[in-house]
């Protein structure tokens, strides 16, 4: 059994990355991966979201997935672009979760940087600040779980 290890060692070894990232691509499951974060104004208030697609009286954090060729980073500005038409600051981790099935989450922190509020009304309903200590009750626990991690710094 060892020489059969050793021959499928020195195969592997020969090809190129091509066909060796195919084969762990189709031997291992893949995952979807959303990006969601903290989005800080000026006055240190927090950014939430009802989003269309939500449960009624539900708020968020700006979230989205990420695309293809897209870094995690590159992802989450696009999300909030999109959803609200603000720009940000460079994102920074604030912690990793598995989340539903097959789901990677990515939680940021950044601050905004420019850009005028203007909603994705296809799908964002509202957009407002909140201060840290005056989060909504129908805040998405994970959110607010993240909203408390990056605030602790």
């Amino acid at each position: 059994m060892e020489r059969a290890w050793q021959s499928l060692a020195r195969i592997w070894r020969l090809g190129g990355g091509g066909w060796r990232w195919r084969l762990l691509w189709l031997r291992n499951a893949t995952f979807l991966v959303g990006v969601t974060g903290v989005i800080t104004n000026e006055a240190g208030e927090v950014l939430l979201l009802r989003h269309r697609f939500w449960r009624a009286g539900t708020w968020g954090l700006p979230s989205g997935l990420a695309e293809r060729h897209e870094t995690m980073e590159e992802a989450f500005a696009r999300e909030v672009r999109e959803e609200t038409g603000l720009e940000i600051d460079a994102p920074s981790v604030v912690r990793i979760v598995s989340g539903f099935r097959l789901r990677l989450e990515v939680h940021f922190e950044a601050a905004i940087m420019g850009g005028e509020m203007a909603l994705d009304r296809r799908e964002i309903l509202e957009a407002r600040f909140f201060a840290p200590g005056e989060l909504p009750d129908g805040l998405l626990h994970a959110h607010r779980e993240t909203v408390a991690l990056a605030l602790a710094d």
